[in-house]
């Protein structure tokens, strides 16, 4: 496995935590009455323009842009029926454009996206909803309930929710970061399965590293659907399956789960400065 160990990037002390500044506010609010999973005739639309975009255009560029190579896209096809049902998925959150690399390879599938709540009122609030991008609220126990309640809904319907456990994007970084609960509350709520997706990284070619100034290149590996074990109470099951989800992404990116340096539940987990003692200097968001 190629660990690009850079240190341009100010990874924050925990785990979960962002780095990069977002500096507008629209001033959207996050409440009961919110459309976190926009049905409406008008953002349809909207979406089906941006969608030929993207399809004609932007996944060509992304993968140009990522150097992307894909293994076990068989396991999409030999499972569509599964999919068709409602699924869950995970990965490790590496790059501004990772998710549109996910988006496709899963295509003609519509994913919907767990966001950051800045995100969404952010320089890129429109364009992240567009994509399926669902806000997650905070500090309102009603809004909570909205939210959970139209993502199980969708779900339920034959959605396709994507997560990042990790609760952040740290670009470039190759351990596997401690998982949130999220994904798999969903997928035990819901009864549908996670499916693993993991980044790995390759060393660019001379082209790319000397005149792009490419850090690495990107693979997406696919792993086979996990299931809830429904044996298990509610949050023993919850906890099993982050479990296992955590060490597929971890085998998947080609590390030994016991291996990794990072324990798989975010328990407000600090960095671990594995190859450097500092990050991002004079990078934007850098302090």
């Amino acid at each position: 496995m190629f660990d690009p160990k850079t240190t341009k990037f100010p990874y924050p002390k925990y785990t979960d935590a962002h780095y990069l500044i977002v500096k507008k506010d629209n001033g959207i609010v996050f409440d009961k009455n919110y459309p976190y999973v926009d049905t409406s005739k008008s953002f349809l639309r909207k979406q089906r323009w941006l969608r030929f975009m993207l399809y004609f255009i932007v996944f060509l560029v992304t993968k140009i842009r990522l150097g992307l190579k894909v293994e076990g896209k068989n396991i999409l096809k030999e499972n569509k029926d599964l999919i068709k049902k409602g699924v869950v998925s995970v990965c490790n959150h590496v790059h501004m454009y990772d998710y549109l690399g996910i988006m496709s390879v899963i295509k003609p599938v519509k994913p919907y996206l767990l966001a950051w709540d800045r995100n969404i009122t952010g320089e890129m609030s429109a364009l992240i909803r567009l994509v399926g991008g669902i806000p997650i609220p905070k500090n309102d126990v009603q809004a909570s309930i909205a939210f959970m309640s139209q993502t199980e809904n969708m779900i339920n319907r034959g959605g396709w929710l994507h997560v990042y456990p990790e609760g952040s994007m740290w670009e470039f970084y190759a351990p596997i970061r401690p998982f949130k609960t999220g994904a798999s509350y969903f997928s035990c709520k819901c009864d549908k399965p996670i499916i693993p997706f993991a980044y790995s990284y390759r060393k660019p070619n001379w082209i790319r590293r000397v005149i792009f100034r490419q850090i690495a290149c990107f693979k997406l590996s696919i792993g086979d659907p996990l299931f809830p074990n429904n044996d298990l109470p509610l949050k023993e099951r919850e906890r099993d399956l982050t479990l296992r989800s955590h060490d597929a992404v971890c085998l998947l990116a080609g590390i030994v789960p016991k291996e990794n340096i990072y324990p798989p539940i975010f328990e407000n987990n600090q960095r671990i400065d594995y190859y450097a003692k500092s990050y991002g200097k004079g990078y934007k968001g850098s302090k």
